[in-house]
């Protein structure tokens, strides 16, 4: 039998006026006259982000869900390079660790998935320079939770920069200037136009990388259909982790927008997938990736219950029989 919890991204559909992610421009950071005043007004958004964020949690423990994204915009301006004399960490500890002892009461699993530009590969020092700094970032937000660092962070490879070969290997040697805590917070996911489940394995085979599957991006982007051949190997990806097994779920929005993200998932689709890895491991963590967020998680789990192949557990789990 396999356990199956889902969880959604960083925003509720049905909290009001609880965004994660409130920012501030540092042209409008600029604007204001007085340098100190301006930090203030940072670190007030900042900690409204983190009030969001535990209002959240709380949301997901009503509601039975056991796997949440955080945002990765909680601090506005965090590494901006005209603010790197300002210690972010310090106003954020109280409310950081709220947010992370709140986590682990309720034993609910979180992670980041960092913005596009976090590029490992790049052959530009100065950007894997800025990347690894944002890496540091979510590693001592994870740590001043509380939080053991330790596979929770998912990343795309980076760019393929046309060399799809070359960019891999760059990745290798790049890598190796990664500092050790925060290579072990990394995980990597096969993405929709650049890097195929076969390119991703490798970096993750290599490196002792777990590999998060996108069943929609390998649809999306392979040289190779089939992936159940490759399974038992992403599963081996996982072998050293403290944590169960994960994937990313999400659905296309059309056949002419394939690659985008549908407002809910598809169950069939995910069904499909399911069918196929059932008793390969205990316990399978989904994250949603849908327009809907956790709206997309309630209508999947309302399709859910009405199936013969399932017994349910709770608001967003269930085992596969």
């Amino acid at each position: 039998m396999t356990i199956v919890r889902l969880g959604f991204v960083a925003m509720s559909m049905e909290l009001k006026n609880a965004s994660p992610s409130k920012t501030m421009t540092f042209a409008q950071f600029q604007k204001i006259k007085d340098r100190e005043a301006a930090i203030r007004k940072l670190e007030r958004i900042a900690l409204g982000n983190l009030e969001n964020t535990l209002r959240l949690l709380k949301h997901c423990a009503a509601a039975d869900i056991h796997f949440y994204r955080l945002t990765s915009r909680l601090i506005p301006l965090a590494n901006h390079e005209e603010l790197l004399d300002w210690d972010y960490m310090k106003p954020l500890q109280s409310q950081l660790k709220e947010i992370g002892d709140y986590a682990n009461e309720h034993e609910i699993r979180i992670d980041f998935h960092p913005d596009h530009f976090v590029l490992i590969n790049s052959p530009m020092k100065d950007l894997l320079k800025n990347s690894i700094k944002t890496l540091k970032l979510h590693y001592l937000l994870l740590q001043g939770m509380g939080i053991d660092p330790i596979h929770r962070c998912v990343m795309h490879v980076g760019g393929s920069y046309k060399e799809t070969e070359k960019s891999l290997e760059r990745f290798i040697d790049n890598w190796m200037v990664v500092p050790k805590g925060i290579q072990k917070m990394i995980m990597l996911e096969n993405d929709d136009t650049s890097f195929t489940l076969d390119d991703t394995l490798y970096l993750c085979e290599k490196l002792g990388i777990p590999l998060v599957f996108d069943f929609h991006h390998h649809l999306a982007h392979h040289r190779e259909p089939d992936w159940e051949s490759s399974w038992n190997r992403i599963i081996g990806t996982w072998k050293t982790s403290p944590l169960p097994i994960k994937m990313h779920i999400s659905s296309p929005k059309s056949e002419k927008e394939f690659r985008h993200h549908a407002d809910y998932i598809d169950p069939d689709m995910f069904f499909e997938f399911l069918h196929v890895i059932k008793g390969s491991v205990p316990q399978i963590d989904c994250m949603i990736e849908a327009k809907k967020k956790d709206e997309a998680l309630f209508a999947l789990m309302n399709d859910i219950k009405h199936r013969e192949e399932v017994e349910m557990i709770d608001g967003s789990s269930f085992r596969l029989k």
